[in-house]
């Protein structure tokens, strides 16, 4: 009788905990960058800490590679393949307002710029809907990108029609401006298209001298007092998946994403900068500030993108004007 009790007390307890293992929801993460790129051993582990915590463990997350390459990280979230991931909105021609925090000269951290990103999003950017089919959960932008070359750079006259791998968005608009042949692939390529002679060089921000080990094929770095230009980059979720949880747990999702997980972006991305320049140096990189006359020079040459960019804004209904000079007036003032 008493074997038959403790049986049954048993049976009881498991299923009073049951209902709370089977609610559990694992948020699968898509992310296409190396395993040890910040992004995925600080970024991703983080926020998914703080939505294990928020939720008290109802859902957690897990990061999958290779599901797709870093071009199809929208559609593999929309279709409800992955739950999450980050994609670059540079690989698609269809982004115009998330430009705004590529602009050349911000002159600022990632961090400040991901947080002003968020706040001027939220405020005039959003209008444009740009992210529609996927819930937007963060923004960031990388830090300020620079030159970098197998050859030394005199002036910039030196680009015209070298072979340079451009990211897409005003990192490309920047490569044509300035007489390049672009060469366009997606980050986890780069490394390979500089080693074999595909490219001649890059624009990239100083991280990617260590975390794509870009320190082995470009020997040059010339930094553009301001910024080359800034990258833009989105957080985004299944609609359903956040659909599918507790009202509880959907507010809980969204109380740790938003600008905390774009400021933290901004801050890895930072980090990775510090520990990019680190490597450079050791490696022996040849590292040169462009001169006052040379930064002059390239804001002239840039300045009719920023004004197209603003008639674009304009035409999808955003106040560019104001949206461009609050995103600065935040991210210079943070």
């Amino acid at each position: 009788m008493i074997k038959q009790l403790k049986l049954l007390g048993l049976a009881c307890g498991l299923f009073l905990v049951a209902p709370t293992l089977f609610a559990q929801e694992v948020l699968n993460i898509s992310s296409w960058a190396p395993p040890t790129h910040h992004m995925n051993a600080v970024v991703w582990p983080t926020w998914g800490k703080w939505v294990e915590e928020a939720t008290e463990g109802r859902v957690t997350a897990k990061i999958e590679y290779k599901l797709a390459s870093p071009l199809k990280q929208f559609e593999l979230v929309r279709d409800g393949v992955a739950d999450a991931a980050w994609i670059f909105h540079g690989y698609n021609t269809r982004y115009v307002a998330t430009q705004a925090v590529e602009m050349p000269n911000l002159g600022t951290s990632a961090e400040a710029a991901s947080v002003a990103y968020w706040r001027v999003h939220q405020k005039y950017l959003a209008k444009a809907d740009e992210h529609r089919g996927v819930t937007l959960i963060g923004l960031t932008s990388h830090g300020p990108a620079v030159i970098q070359t197998k050859s030394a750079l005199k002036g910039l006259g030196d680009l015209s029609g070298q072979k340079i791998r451009v990211p897409g968005g005003v990192g490309s608009l920047v490569g044509k401006a300035l007489g390049v042949t672009a060469v366009k692939l997606p980050a986890p390529k780069v490394y390979e298209a500089l080693s074999s002679g595909v490219a001649d060089g890059i624009f990239m921000p100083m991280e990617t001298q260590k975390s794509f080990r870009l320190k082995e094929v470009v020997p040059f770095v010339t930094i553009m007092p301001g910024g080359l230009y800034y990258g833009s980059f989105a957080f985004i979720m299944n609609s359903d998946f956040l659909a599918g949880l507790s009202e509880k747990d959907r507010a809980a999702v969204m109380s740790v994403s938003g600008e905390k997980l774009s400021k933290l972006s901004g801050q890895q991305w930072d980090a990775a900068d510090t520990a990019g320049l680190a490597a450079a140096k050791e490696a022996g990189t040849t590292i040169t500030t462009a001169s006052a006359e040379i930064h002059k020079k390239y804001l002239a040459i840039m300045a009719p993108v920023e004004t197209e960019w603003l008639e674009r804004a304009n035409k999808a209904g955003i106040d560019g004007k104001a949206a461009l000079e609050e995103l600065r007036a935040i991210a210079r003032s943070y």
